[in-house]
């Protein structure tokens, strides 16, 4: 089972489209595939028409069993959506807390990693949608997968972002048994505007060697995909941001992050 995390910190950037576009794509190729939310905004869960703010049965609840040193189950919390193959262990509004209650128990940073030990044999790729900020949620997205993708939005303060998640990635290596790779992926690039240009440009100027050579282009797919609930790849395969999205896939199936420069415009 592979496990990747979809994680930067800052916010805007097309985490939960990557999550979902790649989700959409895997599960078209056969995958049985999991979506963990572990963002308390419940972006993700929201995509695949749950309520954040009405689940009563969540991620947070295997925090809570943990906490309280309860078997872990997590089918229990895991739910169906509509397409064949992908399921989702949603976030709520409860995750937001999880920060005040960590210092009061131990363990918290490892819960999804035995959760993911436990669903082993269910799933052949795991995605994990990470929340934008450094805390135990962060901390657990980041322990528990074997790569890491950093969707990267192409504008100044994105890049600033991106800093800030490098720097965090350093200090989470040092706590891991083995390094954790990473892949950066440009986001939003707009060929027309100057702006996604120069940090298109800088982005393959600094992170070369973790840096993916395409990009995801602005694409109005992505946002009618995210308004009816369907993932981009189901919705509209033939869009320009899901073959850029297939490129991807298939470096990350292959490992490779130094590619070639590729055209996502056909």
């Amino acid at each position: 089972m592979k496990t990747w995390t979809i994680s930067n910190q800052k916010g805007g950037v097309g985490k939960t489209t990557t999550v979902v576009s790649l989700a959409g794509l895997l599960s078209a190729q056969g995958k049985r595939v999991l979506c963990i939310d572990l963002d308390p905004q419940g972006s993700l869960t929201s995509y695949f028409r749950l309520d954040p703010d009405t689940l009563d049965k969540s991620v947070y609840n295997l925090f809570k069993d943990c906490s309280e040193q309860r078997v872990l189950e997590p089918k229990k919390y895991i739910r169906n959506t509509l397409f064949e193959g992908l399921d989702i262990l949603p976030a709520s509004m409860a995750l937001a807390t999880l920060d005040r209650q960590a210092s009061q128990f131990k363990g918290l940073g490892l819960v999804i990693s035995q959760v993911l030990t436990k669903l082993k044999s269910s799933y052949d790729i795991v995605l994990i949608d990470s929340p934008p900020m450094l805390g135990v949620l962060m901390i657990n997205a980041l322990a528990a997968c074997d790569h890491l993708i950093i969707p990267v939005q192409t504008e100044f303060l994105a890049l600033k972002g991106l800093e800030r998640m490098i720097k965090t990635l350093g200090m989470v290596q040092k706590t891991r048994h083995q390094p954790l790779e990473y892949t950066i992926v440009p986001t939003m690039f707009d060929k027309r505007t100057r702006a996604s240009i120069s940090s298109l440009n800088s982005l393959r100027n600094k992170y070369r060697g973790a840096l993916w050579r395409g990009y995801i282009s602005v694409d109005t797919q992505l946002r009618e995909a995210s308004r009816v609930g369907i993932p981009a790849p189901i919705l509209a395969p033939k869009s320009r941001a899901v073959l850029a999205y297939s490129k991807l896939l298939t470096a990350l199936m292959s490992h490779k992050t130094k590619l070639t420069l590729v055209s996502n415009d056909g």
